[in-house]
């Protein structure tokens, strides 16, 4: 983000708990046996199996609260096994995390309970509540003042479900950040403090509303590229997480990243606040035309605990499409849906995907286009209708939905962006 503005799914082999599907003795061809019933608070890997409905599931990756019965299919997590017969037992998956986390509903690692170690009573942030939808609206919250209207945290409209705060700090210690209100911002606003900060992250948990603390930008200067690093990122995200209540963290690294280094701070951190931390990253869309570059390689390293990709699909000039045919200019509905088909045909999950655009032609540099072919290019993606001459080689009906730089340009702009794309989430599959 500027501040001006600026592995395929994995193959399922695992058989149902016990080996080979068993058949009722004398009768070769009775149904399978049930699997241990699904359960909601459960925790359930790639291979663990379970039974709905009188039906046998398999799971593709790590899901909770995700039922077989509504989440199966060629792009939804559980795998349909066919029908079975006789009683369940309680369910037995083979695996589990470390920690114990609560149900959600979003279809990758959504939060819905407060970091894993308790804050001090003198930082009390709220405890998070609800889930990410699975279509949702994100937008870069600006902690700082550059022409577009400044806001508090918790004036930012409810059509957000997902609100980035822009950015965190790099310290002195390479690899740690830390998060400073910026005072230019708190004049603009009529004055703001770090406790009505946190109150104000505490009001949007009561909404249903998650936030992340942004790292990077524009003028980003944090470098994690040793182990050392690595675990001063961790260390340091975490202690925001307890001190403000974050729910996680996006990663918006733009002069460059190293993959190996970031993917185990980002495991660490993992580790420490559990199933419940959003990761997030916003890559340019240079950074996402080759699975072997930095930023994608981290994607695909990290998938099993990455929440989504929202890349930026603006200040790019003509690139690539997954067709590999021609070049796609930006500013139109070819662009978005040629270049969001590269990760999703080279390893991420639909749900893994949004689409990152301006909030208005002043927001960024090149790239605007207007909310309605936003929701067009999510038709085209998602239902493959009202495409443009680019026909993706697929539908992708799990597509998560869509981002924005930012909230405040967005006002700025009358809130034409969000209005207009929320709505529309309501009507993907």
């Amino acid at each position: 983000m500027r501040r001006s503005r600026s592995l395929i799914l994995a193959t399922v082999t695992a058989l149902a708990a016990g080996g080979a599907a068993t058949y009722f003795a004398g009768n070769a061809s009775a149904a399978a046996a049930c699997a241990p019933a699904w359960s909601a608070s459960a925790v359930y890997v790639g291979g663990n199996t379970a039974s709905q409905n009188g039906h046998n599931y398999t799971a593709k990756w790590w899901t909770q609260n995700e039922s077989p019965a509504v989440r199966s299919g060629q792009w939804d997590v559980w795998a349909d096994n066919g029908v079975c017969g006789g009683t369940n037992p309680s369910p037995s998956p083979s695996t589990s995390p470390s920690s114990s986390p609560s149900p959600s509903t979003s279809p990758s690692t959504s939060p819905s309970t407060s970091p894993s170690t308790s804050p001090s009573p003198s930082t009390s942030p709220s405890t998070p509540t609800g889930s990410l939808p699975k279509h949702f609206l994100t937008g870069y919250w600006q902690n700082f003042d550059n022409g577009a209207a400044p806001l508090k945290l918790a004036a930012v409209p409810a059509t957000y479900d997902l609100i980035a705060v822009a950015f965190a700090d790099a310290t002195g210690t390479a690899g740690a950040v830390t998060f400073n209100l910026d005072p230019g911002l708190a004049t603009a606003v009529g004055g703001y403090t770090d406790a009505q900060f946190k109150a104000d992250i505490g009001t949007l948990h009561s909404r249903g509303k998650k936030v992340v603390i942004s790292v990077g930008g524009e003028k980003g200067t944090v470098a994690v590229n040793s182990a050392a690093a690595a675990t001063a990122f961790a260390d340091s995200v975490h202690r925001l997480i307890q001190t403000y209540g974050f729910d996680g963290v996006d990663i918006d690294l733009e002069n460059g990243l190293d993959a190996t280094y970031m993917a185990s701070a980002l495991r660490s951190l993992r580790a420490k606040v559990g199933s419940s931390l959003i990761i997030t990253m916003a890559p340019q869309t240079i950074d996402m035309q080759n699975p072997q570059s930095s930023y994608f390689k981290l994607a695909l390293d990290i998938k099993d605990i990455l929440t989504v990709v929202f890349t930026q699909y603006y200040n790019s000039g003509a690139m690539l499409g997954c067709d590999n045919n021609a070049a796609y200019g930006q500013g139109s509905i070819n662009f978005l849906t040629a270049l969001s088909c590269i990760p999703l045909q080279n390893g991420l999950r639909p749900d893994q995907i949004a689409l990152g655009l301006p909030a208005s032609t002043r927001a960024a540099g090149g790239g605007y286009v207007a909310p309605s072919v936003v929701n067009a290019a999510l038709d085209c993606l998602a239902k493959g209708t009202n495409c443009g001459t680019f026909k993706p080689p697929a539908t992708y009906p799990g597509i998560r939905g869509a981002m924005t730089w930012s909230i405040n340009w967005d006002v700025t702009n009358g809130n034409a962006w969000a209005n207009t794309i929320d709505p529309h989430l309501a009507t993907l599959p």
